[in-house]
C-alpha cells in the first residue's frame, strides 16, 4: 500500500476540538535517534524514564485495564512499539486518526505544512521538538523547506523576501503563539483570502495540535535523546519571535 493510499484510509476527524488535544503526543513519541559522536550528556533527573526521556515509562498489555483495552493494545502494537499514548488505547486510535487528518489531509502542500510546524514549535522555544523537526526539512527530505526560511523561522528574523503564504504562516503562528492578543485581524483575514475559510481553520488547528504536543512534553519533562545535540540556539542569542 502507497503512503497515499494508507492516509487516504484513514477515518474523518470526528469532534475535532476533542481530538486536538489527544492528537499531541503523537509526534513527540519515541522517534529513533542515533546518537551524535562527542556529544557529553548531563545526568537525566531522577524522575527521567531512561527509555522514553519523559516521566513515564513505556505502557505495556499488563497496563491495560480490560480485555476491550487489551485488544485494542494488540491490534495496535502489531506493525509497531508501544508509545506513551498507548496507555488508553481509545485515545490512542483517536490521537492517530487526528494526527494523520491534520498533519496530512489539509489543502496545505508537506513543504508548508512544515513550515506551519516549525513556527508554531520555535515560537514555543521546544528544544525537543526543533531537534525533531528541523532534520525532517532538510535537503532531500520530501517536504524539504529552503535553509533560508528555516534560518528565518530558527533565529527568528522577519518572514521578508519570501512567497505570500510563506510569510503568511510564518506571521499568522509567531501571532497565534505569542503572548500578545492573538491573530490579528489583517493576517486572519490573508489566511481566508490565501488558503480559503477551511484552509484558515486547517491551518490553525494544525498549529493548536503542536502547541499541545510541546505542552503536553512539558509535563512529561521530556528531554532529548541520548547523545542527541539540540539544534536550537538558547533564548538568549536570537530576538523574541513575538511580534510587538
Amino acid at each position: 500500500m502507497t503512503p497515499n493510499s494508507r492516509l487516504m484510509a484513514v477515518a474523518g476527524l470526528t469532534a475535532v476540538a476533542s481530538v486536538l488535544l489527544l492528537a499531541a503526543a503523537l509526534h513527540g513519541q519515541l522517534h529513533a535517534q542515533e546518537p551524535s559522536p562527542g556529544v557529553a550528556e548531563a545526568p537525566l533527573p531522577a524522575d527521567i524514564n531512561p527509555v522514553t526521556r519523559y516521566r513515564l515509562p513505556l505502557p505495556t498489555r499488563a497496563d491495560m485495564t480490560s480485555d476491550e483495552d487489551r485488544q485494542m493494545f494488540d491490534e495496535l502494537t502489531k506493525s509497531r512499539r508501544p508509545v506513551l499514548w498507548l496507555y488508553n488505547p481509545k485515545l490512542a486510535k483517536a490521537m492517530e486518526e487526528a494526527h494523520q487528518v491534520v498533519r496530512f489531509q489539509t489543502g496545505l502542500d508537506q513543504r508548508l505544512t512544515e513550515i506551519a510546524v516549525l513556527t508554531t514549535v520555535r515560537a514555543l522555544n521546544s528544544q525537543v521538538e526543533w531537534t525533531e523537526w528541523e532534520p525532517q526539512a532538510g535537503p532531500g527530505k520530501p517536504s524539504a523547506v529552503e535553509p533560508a526560511i528555516v534560518d528565518i523561522i530558527k533565529f527568528c528574523k522577519p518572514a521578508v523576501g519570501l512567497g505570500p503564504k510563506e510569510t503568511l504562516i510564518i506571521n499568522y503562528g509567531r501571532e497565534l503563539i505569542g503572548p500578545g492578543r492573538g491573530v490579528s485581524s489583517a493576517n486572519f483575514a490573508e489566511a481566508v483570502r490565501l488558503f480559503g475559510r477551511r484552509g484558515a481553520v486547517e491551518l490553525t488547528d494544525l498549529m493548536v495540535m503542536y502547541q499541545a504536543t510541546v505542552t503536553e512534553m512539558r509535563a512529561y519533562d521530556a528531554h532529548l535523546h541520548a547523545g542527541q545535540k539540540g539544534l536550537l540556539p538558547p533564548p538568549e542569542a536570537t530576538p523574541d519571535c513575538h511580534p510587538a
